[in-house]
């Protein structure tokens, strides 16, 4: 079974991380959520989630993917969390695919896995971004990095990552599931 960690951190855009779960797990995907401090979750928007785990539990665990979500504060969070640094250059090393929508591209950039590679993220986010070309699409996908802009486009990223793991074929058919036509 392919494995995806989403680490969930206080002030996260609950919109991308619901939409991210949900999705992947449509499309058979076993889905870890992991805290950084304490398994109740309130978004930036003042809904709470509620983690699988915590991230001390599965820091060392290698997965399929590591997907970030955003929002300004829990972007933040997970870019001051040098174990989400870590994780995050061990898979890529590794050649596993990585990915962040909204705010938490800064969180790639931060951690060195974006030079050379077109990237998309929350205007603004990464205006300053030596090194790297910041696209401003919907989704964009360089190599074993992917990205995307916002809550709005959390959905075409979620499908993305489902293609990226399980072919255009499962993509079809959780996109039909979804009725988005």
């Amino acid at each position: 079974m392919t494995n995806v960690l989403i680490p969930l951190a206080q002030g996260c855009e609950e919109m991308e991380a619901i939409i991210l779960i949900d999705v992947l797990r449509r499309a058979g995907i076993n889905v870890v959520t992991a805290a950084l401090d304490t398994r109740e979750v309130t978004g930036s928007h003042n809904t709470t989630l509620i983690a699988d785990t915590m991230l001390e539990e599965v820091k060392e665990q290698n997965f399929d993917m590591v997907v970030l979500p955003g929002g300004g504060p829990g972007s933040d969070a997970l870019d001051s969390d040098p174990r989400i640094h870590d994780i995050l250059k061990r898979h890529v090393a590794g050649g596993i695919p990585v990915g962040a929508i909204c705010a938490a591209p800064k969180v790639l950039s931060n951690a060195g896995l974006t030079r050379g590679r077109k990237i998309t993220a929350y205007p603004g986010v990464l205006d300053n971004t030596p090194e790297t070309d910041v696209t401003g699409n919907a989704v964009e996908k360089d190599g074993n990095i992917l990205t995307s802009r916002g809550p709005g486009t959390a959905m075409d990223f979620a499908l993305e990552i489902v293609e990226t793991l399980h072919g255009k074929t499962q993509r079809d058919k959780v996109e039909a599931a979804l009725v988005r036509n």
